[in-house]
Order: structure tokens, then sequence, then C-alpha cells
């Protein structure tokens, strides 16, 4: 088995500031040794994905590289006890894909305390077609529902409503019984999100920025992905006692905002992080997906591709006009 040789995509620097994908084949042996070696059947990929791809020193330090921070498949060998030869595993976040060798591949050497055994319940197919986009989204739910967010707050706002993290957390709130308002600037996916049980707003409505401190109540709670104006134009709009849980930056790491949502309304801003979460965290949200919180619908969130068609995606993913959740099969 050590001298496999298997598919992957591997990112290179070929001049200073240009990078290009690659399908190409390695061997087991190129991996870093590690503890687990795990052949991969699935990946999903993300906007970090994306950004690891094109060459964002902020996410991946050193090239030639194979991103894919998510990946889910069969144990090949363990030097623990924790896993054996057989299992399905999940492992997503921590260092994969971003200076560990990822997912984009048809095999994975990482550490033991980055996996998790696939849930009853969930195929393996499905563990990625959530990946680390369902991840984040229902930790955001978590959190809002820790904060007392009820389905009796009103309307729940998602932003950037047609991404990953978007298409998953407006399914799962839907199924948890809140009503949803969906923003985007997409309008042509309108339809699209409506058939998820959302209503629609134009993102043009968030993004314009104002110079008033408060604006109108309009919404219960948020799940945000896209920062800068945007976040700070809900927290402008929140109810009293309102919370938004935040979770991306496509729009802007900034947050130029005052104290006023805050002390006038007591409204929560509250973080997600889904990468360095612990172990024991993960497990708990991929349980829920495996019982109470299982969305019926995942086929229609995702395209599945194969690795061919990876670097493709990958751009469209980086140039913002993806939908739903691109499921990558490594074996086809």
């Amino acid at each position: 088995m050590t001298d496999q040789i298997f598919k992957a995509l591997r990112v290179s620097e070929v001049s200073e500031h240009k990078f290009e994908s690659n399908i190409i084949d390695r061997s087991i042996n190129d991996l870093p040794d590690n503890e687990v070696l795990i052949e991969v059947l699935y990946s999903s990929v993300n906007y970090k994905d994306a950004l690891s791809a094109s060459g964002n020193k902020g996410v991946t330090r050193n090239y030639p590289h194979t991103p894919g921070i998510d990946a889910a498949g069969i144990v090949v060998s363990s030097k623990t006890d924790k896993f054996h030869p057989g299992d399905e595993v999940i492992v997503t976040g921590f260092d994969l894909g971003m200076n560990t060798d990822g997912g984009f591949a048809q095999f994975i050497y990482v550490p033991s305390n980055w996996i998790i055994n696939r849930p009853k319940n969930l195929s393996i197919k499905h563990s990625m077609i959530l990946g680390t986009a369902g991840l984040t989204a229902a930790l955001c739910v978590e959190k809002l529902i820790k904060a007392g967010v009820t389905k009796d707050c009103g309307d729940i706002l998602v932003t950037g409503a047609t991404g990953g993290v978007g298409v998953i957390a407006i399914s799962l709130l839907r199924k948890l019984g809140y009503d949803v308002i969906a923003s985007t600037g997409k309008p042509s996916e309108a339809g699209f999100l409506e058939s998820l049980g959302a209503s629609v707003i134009d993102r043009a409505e968030l993004s314009e920025p104002s110079k008033k401190p408060l604006l109108r109540e309009r919404w219960g709670g948020a799940i945000d992905v896209v920062g800068g104006e945007t976040l700070v134009s809900v927290l402008k709009q929140l109810k009293y006692g309102g919370s938004i849980a935040a979770c991306g930056l496509v729009e802007s790491p900034a947050l130029k905002a005052t104290v006023l949502p805050f002390i006038l309304r007591g409204v929560n801003l509250l973080g997600v992080d889904s990468v360095e979460l612990p172990l024991s965290s993960k497990d708990s949200v991929w349980q829920k997906f495996a019982g109470d919180w299982k969305i019926d619908n995942l086929e229609v969130l995702s395209t599945e591709i194969g690795l061919e068609e990876l670097p493709s995606k990958l751009e469209l993913i980086l140039s913002g006009k993806a939908r739903g959740r691109f499921l990558l099969n490594i074996g086809s």
C-alpha cells in the first residue's frame, strides 16, 4: 500500500503571484507520515478551498499543495487504537487543506484527533454535502437557540443565502420551524431560495452604508456570512434582544459599528468557528445531523462533480457565482 499511486489536485506557484491547478499522480509515500491513512471517497468545495487554490498565503503558506478542508472515507491503516481499517470516518477543519495536504485527493494522512466516526443514519456522501458549511450553519443555529432566539422572535435573516452555509442554514431553520428571510444579490436564484422555504430580499437593502446608529427593527435573529457593511446593517435592524451569528467575511472583515445596538436594544453578536472547535463539539453536531436535525433535501442543495471539474468550480466559488454545495466524488 505504501507505494500506491493516486490522483490529487495539486496547486503550484509557477511564478510570483501566479498559481496553477492540475490533477496529478502522487504516491502515498509523498504524504507526510501521520497516524491514520484514509481513502477519501467524497470531499466538498468551500470558499476557503478556493482561496487556497488561488494562492492566498493567509490560508496556505507553502506550495505545491493539495486543498480540501473536508474529507470523508474509509480508514486504510492506523497507528492508534482509536481507529481501525474499514472504519468510515469524517475529517473537517483543523489544518486539513490549509497547510496539510487535504481532501482533494484519493488519500490523506492525518492525526487521529482530527477524525470522528461517521454517525449512524448519515451516509458518507451526505456528510460531505454538509461538510464544513453544514457544520458552520448548524453551529450558528445552535448559538441562536442558546441565546434565546425562538420561533416566536420573528423572522431569521440569512445573508449570502445561495452559498453553502446559506442554503444549509435555510434548510435547517425551516426544519426547526423558523420563518426565514434570505438575502441574495442573485435575482435569478430567488425561485430556488423560495423552494427551500425562504422569503427573499435583495442584498442591496443591507449593503448600503447608513450613518444612522439604529434602523427599524426587522429580524429576531440572523446568520451572517458576509461581514462588513452588511453585518453592521443587520445589527442595526435586529429586534430588541435579538442575536446574530457571524461566521464569514466575504464582503469584509471590518466592523465599523457603534455600541448603540448592544446597549439600547440588548442585541448579541455571536462569533462562530468550525475549524479549531473541539472534536467532541463537532461530533455532537454530526450526531444532530444524523438525528433530529437530519435534512431531507440534501441532494437538492448540491451538485456532484469529479476531480477534473474541480478547478473550474473553485473559480466559480471565488467569483461568488456558485449556488449551494459542490460535492466532490473522488472516484468519479
